[in-house]
């Protein structure tokens, strides 16, 4: 017996909350794992660089829009230096473009076209401030379809923090209870779930879109 929370009615289910980068993206963590092993950097180098004090670092006050790109990579190539590695911060940022997941766009408008949506997405920069070298073609088409995109670039606040959530709600005028938030990482959906959201998270897109497609109770593909 187990103490899990009952599914939440498809009823209930107003607005679709979905992470850009790993969800409607390619995860940037397998463009990461190529650059470590061309650079000779041990496995997940980036992501634990970026997981050592989460909340005080290079990548951290970057994505609150803290400090500027000449300062990030500064801070960012000195914290990989203080564990014995080099790496160019230059580099690294455009390996955040990513693919778009032609099914997870479509699972996308079929939300937009019955329920609220939004993106909700950690960024170094604004959408319209990214360059376009390192955009992923077809990526305007998709923030056109959402009502609201809550980049924590613009709101000076980021996933996992409770307000950045609250941020999105209130922008869509729901409660929590009445969301579903998908995303690639578990530490990003944790808080949202204890306020009281239906969380996915996001391995396989297709098995994650068709749990979605349980929640909010029509086809999406």
């Amino acid at each position: 017996m187990t103490n899990d929370p009952a599914p939440v009615p498809t009823s209930a289910i107003k607005a679709a909350l979905f992470d850009f980068g790993g969800v409607i993206l390619s995860s940037p963590f397998d463009a990461f794992a190529e650059y470590e092993a061309r650079k000779g950097l041990p496995e997940r180098f980036i992501r634990t660089l970026n997981a050592t004090n989460p909340d005080t670092n290079a990548w951290a006050q970057f994505e609150r829009n803290e400090v500027d790109f000449d300062a990030f990579c500064d801070l960012f190539e000195a914290e990989a230096a203080a564990v014995g590695h080099t790496i160019e911060a230059r580099q690294v940022m455009p390996l955040l473009r990513g693919e778009l997941r032609p099914a997870m766009v479509e699972a996308v408008r079929r939300c937009s076209e019955k329920l609220k949506t939004a993106c909700l997405t950690n960024n170094v920069v604004g959408f319209n401030d990214f360059p376009q070298r390192a955009v992923a073609p077809g990526r305007e088409a998709v923030l056109a379809m959402f009502d609201a995109i809550i980049e924590s670039s613009k709101v000076g606040v980021r996933k996992p923090d409770p307000k950045f959530y609250e941020i999105a709600c209130e922008t869509l005028e729901i409660e929590p209870s009445e969301a579903v938030f998908l995303d690639d990482l578990g530490v990003n959906l944790k808080p949202a779930k204890a306020m009281g959201m239906t969380t996915i998270k996001v391995g396989d897109p297709a098995v994650a879109i068709a749990e979605l497609e349980a929640v909010v109770g029509f086809p999406l593909a």
